[in-house]
C-alpha cells in the first residue's frame, strides 16, 4: 500500500470527519475532529497496516482556540510509509482518549504530554507525571509558562552542590591516548 492509498481510505472510511488534508514534500498529514480520531487511529492499525506509533507530541498555538494539537505519528513497517494524524484539543475540555492500548509505546508519550502540557488522556492505565514531582502545579511546555521557571515548594535535596565534571562520557584529561583510555570511568574498570 502507498501513502496515497492509505490516506485515500482513510478519507473513504471518515470523509466527514477529516477537517483537513496537507500534503508537504511527500507526507500527508490528517486532522481529523475530535469523535473521528480515535477509531480512525484504531482502523489505520487493523486495516492500513500500520503497525508503529513512532510519536505522540502536542503543540501549544497560544492565542487561538482551539488552542492545543495532539500530533500522532504513524509508519508502516511493512509498506515503509509515514502518516501523520492531528487533533484540536479546547483550552476547556483537556482530554482525549487514550490509545494506549492500540499500542503499548503510547503509554510513555501520553504522561510526557499530560506531565508538560496538562493535556488528560481518558482511560489511561497510568496517568500519572513522567518528568515533574506529584504536585507540581504547572505544565511547562505550555507558552505562558515564564523561560526562567516558576518557584516551587521543592527542597533543595537535588541542589544541595554542584555535580562534578568527572566520570561523565565527554568529560575527559586532554592526552594524546585514545578515548577508551582518557575515559575516567575506564580506569575504575580496569
Amino acid at each position: 500500500m502507498t501513502l496515497v492509498e492509505a490516506s485515500a481510505a482513510l478519507e473513504k472510511q471518515f470523509g466527514k470527519g477529516i477537517l483537513k488534508k496537507t500534503e508537504f514534500r511527500g507526507e500527508i498529514t490528517l486532522l481529523l475532529d475530535a469523535d473521528s480520531t480515535r477509531p480512525a487511529l484504531a482502523f489505520a492499525k487493523d486495516s492500513l497496516g500500520f503497525d508503529f506509533l513512532t510519536d505522540i507530541s502536542s503543540v501549544d498555538n497560544f492565542g487561538d482556540e482551539p488552542r492545543f494539537e495532539v500530533v500522532y505519528e504513524l509508519y508502516s513497517l511493512t509498506d515503509k510509509i509515514h502518516l501523520r494524524i492531528k487533533r484540536t484539543v479546547s483550552e476547556d475540555a483537556l482530554s482525549v482518549p487514550t490509545i494506549s492500548d492500540l499500542w503499548a509505546t503510547a503509554d510513555w508519550h501520553e504522561r510526557e504530554i499530560y506531565d508538560m502540557m496538562g493535556i488528560k488522556f481518558d482511560n489511561h492505565p497510568d496517568l500519572r507525571r513522567i518528568l515533574m514531582w506529584d504536585g507540581y502545579p504547572f505544565y511547562p511546555l505550555r507558552k505562558d509558562f515564564p523561560l526562567a521557571g516558576r518557584p516551587s515548594e521543592m527542597p533543595d535535596i537535588a541542589f544541595t552542590k554542584t555535580a562534578p565534571l568527572a566520570g561523565g562520557p565527554f568529560v575527559t584529561a586532554p592526552s594524546t591516548a585514545t578515548s577508551k583510555d582518557r575515559e575516567p570511568r575506564s580506569k575504575e574498570i580496569q
